[in-house]
């Protein structure tokens, strides 16, 4: 059985906070946040990162600055030497969450739950039949919200199984009605079966929605947040 720890952060800090995770990053990460044209941008990143070293740093015995990730073939980052450590992240807006866990590969998603005109075009282009239909069948008012949590919960699972965009996101079904517990409904590969799977969602804070993805069973889920005072 694993255990998944869920860590929420707020990327708004003050300066010194900044400063003090800037300095956690490597050397390609601080040239890589150098290069956004946006000061709110750049700032962003830095947060990220250096909340993410924080985090993982605690889990691997490392200090966060000597952390050294490398990437899947998708671009997926893991710690190097260190495969006992499973984490996955995702940001939106201000707000960015990772997932933690060990002995299986894990991914995680969150979005601002957002007014979106587009909404049924968007969906055509990236779900499955069956999710649009599904998505057809809603109440009006809960459509945004089952778009939200439908996209997340597909986020997850291709972030879970390292294939990331290179996987179709129309070749899978996952649940996305409002009383509907989280599950990959149908897949058509890549996946192995589907029971293997274990799907959760999550509010990380008011008007956001997110959801967990492991191939595990009976996982437990434990939620924490950031203390920016302990930075």
């Amino acid at each position: 059985m694993a255990n998944v720890d869920i860590w929420t952060a707020s990327l708004e800090l003050e300066e010194n906070a900044i400063q003090r995770l800037s300095v956690t990053l490597s050397r390609d990460e601080r040239e890589r946040a150098a290069r956004f044209a946006f000061p709110h941008l750049r700032t962003s990143f830095i947060a990220a990162r250096g909340l993410l070293r924080t985090i993982l740093s605690s889990y691997a015995g490392i200090p966060p600055q000597d952390l050294v990730f490398e990437y899947s073939a998708h671009g997926k980052p893991a710690l190097e030497g260190r495969p006992d450590v499973s984490f996955n992240v995702s940001h939106s807006e201000q707000l960015v969450v990772c997932a933690l866990t060990r002995g299986c590969g894990i991914g995680i998603d969150i979005e601002k739950v957002r007014p979106m005109p587009d909404l049924e075009t968007i969906a055509r282009h990236f779900f499955s039949l069956m999710e649009v239909e599904s998505l057809k069948r809603l109440d009006p008012s809960d459509c945004t919200e089952a778009f939200f949590q439908c996209w997340t919960r597909k986020e997850a699972l291709i972030k879970a199984t390292g294939e990331g965009l290179s996987c179709d996101l129309t070749s899978f079904t996952v649940s996305l009605g409002p009383h509907e517990p989280a599950r990959l409904v149908w897949h058509r590969d890549g996946f192995g079966e589907a029971a293997e799977w274990e799907l959760h969602s999550f509010s990380p804070a008011p008007g956001y929605v997110g959801a967990v993805a492991l191939r595990a069973q009976g996982a437990t889920m434990r939620f924490h947040r950031m203390n920016h005072t302990a930075l």
